[in-house]
């Protein structure tokens, strides 16, 4: 799904936030609208939009098409989606999501904040909403039914049709689902919506799930089952995972650290990383995303994993890594950063920001908006100070066509591969620019920081010159002294490499970055959009 750039702000950490989009045939979306009294048609993109078209009459095939609206199923969840056009055949518009607080005093602000991103998010697009559906979906606590869900949340569902309301966009249909069942809060008739819930029916048999079949379009599971592919180990062999960062930041940090052996360091690890690609693509294939998953564990050592984790804490790296993006590249590429960030165990979990925003980057440049948005949250929910995973973030939410931060790179690339300066390239590659800025955050809703869908947009000290990426060795063990890395000895800790100084002691980018032709900063002339961190 494509071209939607609500952002809003966290609830429950921010682990519950969603917002995608498109408008009626758009790429690989879904366009559909509906009237309070009529049908709504769904129209899937990638072909002729007749060919694949579904008229939606019932609340019972709105219920249905939510996880063809968002590509996976929703849990614990608040929905809201916009109707256009609704005096015509209708379509499908924008669609938001956020996880439902665990609070209730949270609900009013949360419906406030969903409504006002999804409608003045369409607004800025030239397509304001007409109308609304809304969604809450939850499974039943412990000694629950589904029925008592649904009373549950009913007063939720009505702030989302206040709100809504409030915005001159009423919502036509408001449905609770769970335990299998689905309520409606608007229909009054009994024959149509009993008490007792009306049954899903299973999934993968109704005609909506046929013509996404036929239209291409893939529903996952659940988006706790695509965070569970990056989340860090938890298993005995994160021990040993640990004591492989630790040895490997003995030895790493300090040459991180000095800038003579800055450069040999990024080598290194660039080298590695391409060999394991290597690895990675010529492994036979395996079905099912965790026996590849697991698979994919198994071609990767606790040494090899160290070394990429604290290498690629150099934003320098980071970057030159980044330009494994596409092609018959791109996907052994987005396996091992899927790897390497389920090895930030134990106390090196900030580390997973850098593999994290990698595996969004990767993502998002081939056409997986879904994972991009998760990979790139999970970035901010492990440091969220990371600005390129949260300038990336917002670009994706924005709609902005990766293909400029591509090009920009696959320059770059070329660069190094011939040698040329970065100066000489501005003066022939006028083309080689960045992305176009995102609107300002100021201007939406909110901005967050958590693992569905954010973009933080108050970042106090984003236009503050800042350091390459140095790796603190590791983050301070609990229960150890101050400097204690690992069996090896004392390390310099967190407070040592000097990750995050004050603004006034911060350094020039331009004065620490590698002086390598073909990888040095460009400073007026680089605009490509992974060189903001540095400026």
């Amino acid at each position: 799904m494509t071209n939607h750039g609500e952002t809003a702000g966290p609830f429950e950490n921010g682990e519950n936030r969603d917002f995608s989009g498109v408008g009626s045939g758009a790429g690989t979306g879904t366009g559909a609208g509906a009237g309070s009294g009529g049908p709504a048609e769904a129209a899937f993109g990638g072909r002729d939009v007749h060919d694949a078209q579904v008229t939606l009459r019932t609340p019972a095939e709105l219920a249905d098409a939510l996880p063809y609206l968002l590509g996976y199923r929703p849990e614990d969840s608040m929905v809201l989606v916009a109707l256009h056009d609704t005096d015509g055949p209708g379509r499908f518009g924008g669609r938001a999501r956020l996880g439902i607080p665990a609070s209730e005093d949270d609900w009013g602000a949360a419906a406030r904040q969903l409504a006002r991103g999804l409608v003045l998010g369409s607004e800025r697009r030239g397509a304001r909403a007409e109308r609304m559906v809304a969604y809450v979906c939850q499974e039943p606590r412990a000694g629950e039914s589904g029925q008592d869900v649904m009373r549950r949340l009913g007063p939720l569902a009505q702030l989302l049709r206040t709100e809504c309301g409030s915005l001159d966009v009423p919502v036509v249909e408001a449905l609770c689902v769970s335990d299998g069942r689905f309520w409606s809060y608007v229909c009054p008739v009994d024959a149509c919506c009993p008490a007792e819930g009306t049954v899903m029916g299973l999934p993968g048999t109704s005609v909506l799930a046929a013509a996404a079949t036929y239209a291409g379009l893939q529903v996952r599971g659940t988006l706790r089952e695509l965070r569970a592919r990056m989340l860090p180990w938890e298993t005995s062999a994160a021990l040993e995972q640990e004591v492989a960062l630790d040895a490997a930041g003995l030895s790493l940090v300090p040459r991180i650290l000095e800038e003579a052996s800055r450069e040999e360091v990024a080598e290194e690890t660039l080298d590695l990383a391409e060999r394991i690609i290597r690895r990675f693509a010529e492994a036979p294939p395996v079905s099912g995303t965790h026996p590849a998953d697991l698979r994919d564990d198994t071609l990767l050592a606790h040494d090899e994993a160290a070394a990429l984790i604290l290498g690629l804490q150099d934003r320098t790296t980071r970057d030159r890594a980044a330009a494994w993006m596409e092609g018959d590249e791109a996907g052994p590429a987005l396996r091992l950063w899927r790897a390497v960030a389920r090895r930030c165990v134990g106390p090196y979990r900030e580390h997973a920001a850098a593999p994290l925003t990698l595996v969004g980057w990767v993502a998002w440049s081939t056409g997986d908006e879904l994972e991009a948005r998760e990979a790139l949250a999970m970035a901010l929910g492990a440091d969220p100070d990371y600005l390129f995973a949260r300038l990336l973030h917002q670009a994706c939410n924005e709609g902005i066509d990766p293909e400029a931060v591509r090009r920009c790179l696959r320059v770059e690339r070329a660069n190094r591969l011939r040698g040329t300066t970065p100066q000489e390239t501005a003066d022939t590659e006028p083309d080689a620019a960045a992305p176009p800025a995102p609107a300002d955050p100021a201007s939406t809703s909110a901005s967050s920081s958590g693992p569905d869908d954010q973009a933080h947009g108050d970042d106090p000290a984003e236009g503050a010159a800042a350091p390459p990426m140095v790796p603190n060795s590791r983050r301070r063990r609990r229960g150890r002294p101050s400097g204690h890395t690992g069996p090896g000895g004392p390390g310099p800790t967190r407070a040592d490499t000097g990750r995050r100084r004050p603004p006034h002691q911060r350094r020039d980018a331009s004065s620490t970055a590698p002086t390598r032709p073909g990888n040095a900063r460009r400073d007026a002339t680089r605009t490509c959009a992974t060189d903001r961190e540095n400026k």
